[in-house]
């Protein structure tokens, strides 16, 4: 199955300003992402402006269907987070829940993760 993550290209890290950045950290860390998920199987990302995690930014999402799915944040723009992620999402896309043992997780990821979500009901569509 497939895993998606989800990358805000919006987040700026509380020092933005400082740093005269010219694009944000968001974009930044999507293109680092985008990267190490070439080529890597059962993975999927997207750009999203905005998840409404700006006191932890950079924030991504992993998800899938059927799946628990993940809100990640607190990232700096670098490209062992982002490859830490794109493993984690390799390691969502095999799993059956969307679980992944702890002993698996990418060190990258440790102390990252803001929520978790049940997956949506499957017959959230149909009517009563």
């Amino acid at each position: 199955m497939t895993s998606l993550i989800t990358i805000c290209d919006t987040c700026k890290r509380s020092d933005w300003e400082e740093r005269g950045a010219e694009v944000t950290d968001g974009e930044v860390f999507a293109d680092l992402i985008e990267a190490a998920a070439r080529g890597v199987e059962g993975v999927e990302t997207r750009r999203h402006s905005c998840l409404m995690g700006c006191a932890r930014g950079c924030n991504v999402a992993i998800q899938g269907a059927g799946k628990l799915n993940y809100t990640l944040g607190e990232f700096e723009a670098t490209a062992d987070a982002a490859a830490g992620i794109v493993g984690y999402a390799a390691l969502h896309a095999q799993s059956e829940t969307g679980q992944v043992p702890y002993r698996q997780w990418p060190q990258e990821v440790k102390g990252h993760f803001v929520t978790r979500h049940p997956p949506m009901p499957a017959d959230l569509s149909k009517d009563d």
